[in-house]
């Protein structure tokens, strides 16, 4: 065979960059950007250019495999699929659908899929990262504007905020740096919340240093100085914002003096942020997933939608905009919710404790564990794991794994062995992007849907949809699914008038571009304005208006702890060569960073006998990890910044989950949640540093 291009689409973070692969002999030689692309215009990141790295490692997952005594059996695709769809069938008859819970972690374009065949097959428990990443952001958004609003960087906005963000190294979500670096170049000020100096923080106006876990405190002092200087949009305010009187009453609890108290920042820099982004023009905020593991997540998120609506910045060119979906069926859609019938929904696990959550159908990983380990509210027998590593993700590790070894029947999903996959009964090989078809970025809010073109096959690995789709046709009534993956993809089509054929060689969909349609119809929220008081937050029991809460693990609010743990930990700072826990496996992007690394202060280092390059022994009040020492003044003094997602494919036996996995610090307790969310605090936590043996393990 000769060599080839195949224009396609990258899902090597959560996707969308537009790509050409070059391919000979079934191998993928080389990964470029595609510069017709309208998502990333020919820019590509490492992990883009070097995922064949990736799909072609000789440790691939390219069997399905069932253990058996202990050791792993090849099976068939149909005696897999034919074994897991007896073991859940019978899961479902002898204790109900809702004793089955499907999960997914990093979003793999899959979870139309997931929910499709959770809600035909009845049970309401569909375990994903949305209780802390993303999700809160859409139904937060939804609840107080009618979506979740974006920075609209085409029309050139005069102001960002970088908030809890790092795009220039990240690029998750509807974003890609290089808006955020046109926007520099074209003279945007920038505005960068974070407390760590960033790629951002360099290049930023004004860079507010704040005490981690106090986010909140600082936009309610940036709102405070816009309400009391009159700065804000006053027919925006008086037309489109139900509740102004009562969120300027609830303003006036947290005056600027009290947010540079709690902030560590100062009046005049706070002021100054405030003022630059009221009075720039058109601006919008650009925010990332820090904001959302917090007891404060929608708290955070309330205000910052507060922000762009009393300046006059939501759906406003330039600003924070609602871009319309381009015509497709759309993931909500796809997923069926529908199906699920409100006796089913009734049973969704800790849906009485974090309602908001509910509303979206997400829920909180302990309400599953403790299913699992305590048998309530009723037993969860069964577990199918598509695409996530929760032992290295999810809070409180140790309870993780006790829960995925407890279960009685375990099925991952995934590309290679994980720590998760190793306590699994059955483990089913995904395929990577590279091999497969599918309409990319059908969930997300740019406006866009990407074509994702196969380049080439590995082994006997399958797509998630593919998996799914043969599954939902064994353990559901096959009517509700396709004979093949292209049937599906013509119907996910369908309203475009598009074939998959016409549709993969366009590229890509967009819809319409238009701005301020809350001047005809409104917002999409049950007053039609922007809601800064919450008639459906009031509907589900919570506070109305936003507030703040410390977090639970701040040496101020939490002395006690603070004496044998005073150090701050803020976890989960983007690493360019990995997502989340993958890319882990031996090769060229584990090669640019091999061991795990923590930043210290170099007044901490000194202090604790630490130098560059030793391993440290990081701890909380829940248990301990090993880190590699960069000493730096990225950090603050009282600040320790590790990494996430560390294990370690090159060990054998136990893979080494419980060397450098910093969610063994971390706390899945329902009170360090957000009340409303269920978001889990990983950001923000005490913890104590030493210098440990080299390596410690």
């Amino acid at each position: 065979m000769g060599k080839k291009i195949v224009r396609s689409s990258c899902r090597a973070c959560h996707g969308g960059c537009g790509v050409l692969v070059t391919v000979q002999d079934n191998q993928v030689i080389q990964i470029k950007g595609d510069p017709d692309c309208p998502v990333n215009r020919g820019w590509l990141c490492i992990k883009g250019k070097k995922y064949h790295t990736i799909t072609h490692h000789p440790d691939r997952l390219t069997h399905p495999l069932q253990k058996v005594n202990g050791s792993w059996k090849k099976l068939s695709w149909d005696e897999a699929l034919d074994l897991v769809a007896e073991r859940f069938l019978s899961i479902k008859r002898d204790f109900g659908p809702e004793s089955l819970v499907l999960g997914y972690g990093t979003g793999r374009d899959n979870e139309a899929f997931i929910y499709r065949f959770a809600n035909s097959f009845g049970t309401p428990n569909v375990l994903t990262a949305g209780h802390m990443c993303y999700g809160p952001r859409i139904v937060t958004g939804i609840t107080r504007c009618g979506n979740l609003p974006v920075v609209d960087y085409d029309g050139h906005p005069s102001c960002v905020i970088v908030w809890g963000a790092n795009p220039l190294v990240s690029n998750p979500d509807e974003y890609k740096g290089l808006y955020l670096a046109r926007a520099i170049r074209n003279g945007a000020k920038i505005i960068c919340v974070d407390p760590r100096r960033s790629m951002v923080a360099k290049q930023a106006d004004i860079w507010l240093r704040l005490l981690p876990g106090t986010d909140g405190a600082l936009a309610w002092g940036l709102i405070h100085h816009i309400i009391d200087r009159g700065l804000y949009n006053e027919e925006f305010v008086t037309e489109h914002i139900h509740g102004w009187e009562a969120f300027c009453n609830r303003a006036k609890e947290y005056p600027l003096h009290w947010a540079a108290d709690k902030t560590g920042l100062k009046v005049e820099e706070i002021m100054a942020a405030a003022e630059m982004f009221a009075t720039a023009g058109p601006a919008g905020i650009h925010w990332g997933v820090a904001l959302e593991q917090s007891v404060n997540c929608v708290n955070n998120i309330s205000l910052l939608i507060g922000l762009m609506a009393m300046t006059g910045n939501l759906d406003r060119p330039g600003g924070n905009v609602f871009y319309p979906n381009p015509p497709v069926v759309n993931a909500s859609q796809l997923g069926r919710h529908r199906a699920l019938s409100p006796e089913l929904k009734a049973k969704r696990l800790g849906n009485d404790r974090f309602r908001l959550a509910d509303v979206i159908g997400v829920i909180n990983p302990k309400a599953v564990w403790d299913a699992i380990l305590t048998q309530e509210p009723y037993p969860v027998k069964g577990l199918y794991l598509i695409s996530t590593n929760p032992v290295i993700t999810r809070g409180n590790a140790k309870e993780v794994r006790a829960a995925l070894e407890a279960v009685d029947f375990l099925v991952v999903q995934d590309f290679f062995m994980t720590p998760s996959a190793a306590l699994s009964d059955v483990v089913l090989p995904a395929s990577t992007w590279l091999e497969h078809d599918y309409v990319g970025d059908l969930w997300k809010r740019h406006g866009r849907v990407i074509a994702r073109n196969r380049a080439v096959r590995v082994g006997q690995a399958r797509s998630d949809y593919d998996i799914i789709n043969e599954l939902g046709k064994r353990c559901t009534d096959p009517g509700f699914w396709w004979s093949n993956m292209s049937e599906a993809l013509e119907e996910i089509l369908s309203p475009s008038g598009l074939t998959w054929k016409q549709f993969s060689k366009r590229g890509y969909l967009e819809g319409g571009r238009q701005f301020q349609k809350y001047r005809q119809s409104g917002f999409r929220t049950p007053t039609r304005k922007v809601e800064l008081y919450s008639t459906v937050m009031e509907r589900l029991g919570y506070d109305p208006l936003p507030g703040y809460n410390d977090p639970l693990e701040a040496p101020w609010s939490n002395p006690k702890t603070a004496e044998s743990y005073p150090y701050q930990l803020i976890t989960g700072a983007r690493i360019p060569f990995f997502f989340h826990s993958e890319n882990r496996q031996p090769g060229f992007l584990r090669s640019r960073r091999p061991d795990p690394q923590v930043e210290l202060h170099p007044r901490l280092a000194e202090a604790k006998g630490i130098v560059a390059g030793d391993w440290v022994r990081i701890s909380s009040p829940r248990g301990a990890a090993a880190q590699r020492a960069v000493i730096t003044e990225r950090v603050a003094e009282g600040v320790v910044a590790a990494e996430h997602g560390w294990w370690f494919p090159e060990s054998k036996g136990d893979l080494g989950w419980d060397r450098s996995n910093i969610d063994l610090l971390t706390d899945n307790s329902y009170e360090s949640c957000d009340p409303a969310m269920g978001a889990t605090s990983l950001r923000v936590l005490l913890c104590n540093v030493e210098k440990a043996a080299s390596p410690p393990f």
